[in-house]
Order: structure tokens, then sequence, then C-alpha cells
């Protein structure tokens, strides 16, 4: 007889922490950025907005690529192209610490939203494939954890690089790049050995553990929509279309927050280091959030409230940090936002799982998400251009509040047509 709770436990244990390790190397990777600029601005004679693009080319890439490189995992299993994923980021991480001019910049920054394009969303489209709906939300935050996990140690990691100035002849912004891609190098290759695919081919799960989670899986995909068996006809499904238009306020509030926390720290007057160690807070609170708002929102039916009322909290603190000028209120604004911009993120990504099966599964996470993080695209831009503009680095804010607080009324409005459909359907 198969323990559910046993047999999801040991599910747990195999797949979400070298999963989240993934994530957490992935992130740094993304978020190395935000500390490169500190320097990498003087040093190659850009502007503060000219710098902001670069760094949102990233989205372009990863954007168009991001449906094409889902249905590949889809046709050649996880463990080959996350492996390939992997590889080729850590590559062009590397390559951006030989960076000698803004077009160089440029051209690597999109090349390596081309290169991690599909791991987001491929990792959540595993998901489907390994856990019952009603743990899915809890998983997701699991693996979220890893990136608030990521900015806490890439925030002390970024501003000791940075120190390491001159070392050997390599810059402080040299050093952040080679020492965050050579890791996720290293981390492809174990992916391709450890990863297994699918439940069927797990060494690590016995006949009996396999066929339990199988019919399980089938019988919660009975009856799932029309557009599931066809990757690219799912994204013609309003519900993706209308779930994509949601998410791009949360992309863009992270993003923008993340990007800009340590230019705002660094305003208190501190060193790089410090700065680094200041921002481990915030996503300690974020981690905490992480876990507590999925576990809560798996135990019911109603899953709205529980992404709608982070953000509303998210966009509040956000606007009050404008507001109040105290530093340390200031940062303890920011610390709740950060919290409530990431905290209902996991439960809004175990509804996709609800409707779509399959490739059409893979396909429309991956459209959600290429779509939503279209925001940091607009983040990276706007932000430094308002800053730019007015001379602040916390007015930004207001309009990453202002966001926030839009993505949180489109949820509400799709939740209520959601609610109409399942009422007129019965």
């Amino acid at each position: 007889m198969v323990s559910e709770k046993d047999l999801i436990t040991k599910i747990t244990w195999r797949l979400m922490p070298f999963l989240g390790l993934l994530y957490l190397i992935a992130y740094i990777d993304r978020q190395n950025v935000s500390f490169a600029k500190l320097q990498m601005v003087g040093d190659l004679g850009m502007s503060e907005y000219a710098y902001g693009l670069g760094a949102s080319l990233f989205f372009i890439g990863y954007f168009l690529f991001e449906v094409p490189s889902n249905l590949f995992l889809n046709r050649f299993g996880a463990s080959v192209w996350f492996a390939r994923i992997m590889i080729s980021w850590g590559a062009v991480t590397i390559a951006l610490a030989y960076t000698q001019n803004a077009t160089m910049f440029y051209i690597l920054r999109f090349l390596l939203g081309v290169a991690e394009a599909g791991f987001f969303p491929g990792v959540l489209f595993l998901l489907t494939l390994w856990f019952p709906k009603d743990y899915r939300g809890r998983m997701v935050g699991l693996f979220m954890i890893f990136s608030a996990i990521a900015n806490a140690v890439g925030a002390p990691l970024g501003g000791m690089l940075l120190d390491l100035d001159g070392l050997w002849g390599y810059a402080g912004w040299e050093w952040v790049f080679l020492a965050t891609g050579v890791p996720a190098v290293l981390a492809g290759i174990v992916t391709l050995f450890y990863l297994d695919d699918t439940p069927d081919k797990a060494k690590f799960l016995d006949e009996d553990e396999k066929r339990w989670l199988q019919d399980r899986l089938a019988q919660e995909n009975a009856g799932m929509d029309q557009h599931s068996e066809n990757g690219f006809k799912a994204l013609t499904n309003p519900r993706v279309l209308l779930m994509a238009l949601c998410y791009v306020g949360f992309p863009l509030a992270a993003y923008g927050l993340s990007y800009w926390l340590p230019t705002i720290v660094k305003g208190f007057g501190v060193s790089n280091t410090m700065n680094g160690v200041i921002n481990i807070i915030p996503w300690v609170v974020v981690a905490i959030a992480l876990w507590a708002v999925p576990a809560a929102a798996d135990k019911t039916e109603n899953k709205t409230p529980y992404i709608v009322g982070p953000a509303f909290v998210g966009a509040l603190c956000l606007a009050l940090s404008v507001v109040v000028t105290s530093p340390i209120l200031q940062f303890a604004f920011l610390c709740i936002a950060a919290a409530g911009i990431f905290a209902g993120q996991p439960v809004f990504w175990s509804l996709p799982g609800r409707f779509l099966k399959g490739a059409g599964a893979a396909a429309g996470i991956a459209a959600i998400n290429s779509v939503g993080n279209l925001g940091g695209f607009v983040a990276q831009n706007v932000v430094p251009w308002i800053k730019d503009a007015y001379g602040s680095t916390i007015l930004p804010m207001f309009f990453l509040a202002a966001c926030l607080a839009i993505a949180g009324l489109l949820v509400i409005m799709v939740g209520r047509m959601a609610a109409r459909r399942a009422t007129g359907a019965h």
C-alpha cells in the first residue's frame, strides 16, 4: 500500500533541493548585473539609462525563446534541456566579464536571455508531471524560496566581489560575472546525470509508487481543456492570455525593486560589502512569506485572496517608502513590499496546471511567464529613466506600486470571470 504522504515527501526531497539549487544559481546570474552596475557604468562610460537598456535586453531574448524552449523541453526531457540551458547561460555570463563597450554588453545580455529562456517555466511544467495539484502551490513556493536565498547570498557575494577590484588584473565588476558564471556550467553537467525526466523513468521510485502517481495524475488530468494536447494552441486559450496580462505587474515590481535596491541602500552611505549584508534582510522576509502564503492557499479552493492580498500590501508599502523620509523606515517598507511582491506568485503559478496538460501546459506556462517577464524589460528601462529625470532613487517606487496594484485588480477580475464561467457550466 502506497502512503501518499511518504511518496510526496520522497519526491520532494529528491527534486526540490536540486531544482532550488539550479534556481539559486540562475537567480544570482540574473541579479549580478545590479551589483556590477555600481562599477561597470563608470568603467565603460555608460549612462544609467543606457545601462538599464542593456540589462533589460535580457528580457527580449527571454521573451522570444521562452515558448519554443519549453516545447523543446517537452520533447527532449528535462535533464538534457536543463543541462543545455545551464551550460549556455554560464558561458555567456563568463563572457560578460570581458565586455569592452556598450554594444558588446547589449549583445551578451540579449544572448543571456536566449540561453536562460525556458528554465523557470520549465521547472513549473516539470512540477505538473511530478506532483498532484494540491501540492503544487507549496512546491512552487519552496522552489521560489531559493530566489530569496539567491538574493540574500547574491547581495553580500556581489558586494565582496566588487571589493576584489584589481585582483589579478580584473575589475570588481568582472569578478562578479566570472564567479557567478562558472557554477552554472558545472551545475549543467551534473544535471545530465542527476535529474529524472518523468516519474515512470525515476530510479528512486518503485513500481507501486510509479503506478499510484500515474493514476492520481491521470485522474486529475481527465477532462482538461481541449487546447491542452497541442502546444501552440494553448497560446490562443483566453485563460492563458488573461493570466499573462495579470502576471506582467509582478515581475515588473520584482525586478524594479531588486535591480534598484542596492542603489537605494548605497545612498545610505555604506560600503559595498555592508550594502550586500544589508540587502540580505528583505530576502529573509520574502523567504518566510513564500512558505507561509502558499501553504495557507493550498488548503483552500479559492486562491484569489492569496494572490491579491500580498500584492496590495506590497503596493501600499512601495508607496509608503517614497512618502517617509527616514532611511530606516524606507528600508522597512521596502522589505515588506518585497514580501508582498513575491508571496502570491507561487499561488498564481499553481493555477495553469488546473486547466492545461502535456505540451499545452508547457506552452501555456511559458507564454504566461514570457509575456509577464516583459515587465522586467519595462522596469529596467523606466526605473532608471525616472531616476535620471527626477534625480531620485526612491521616486520610481511609486511607479512600481501602481503597476503592482493594477496587477492585483486584474487578478480579481479574472477570478470573478472564472467563477462566473464555473457557475454557468453547472
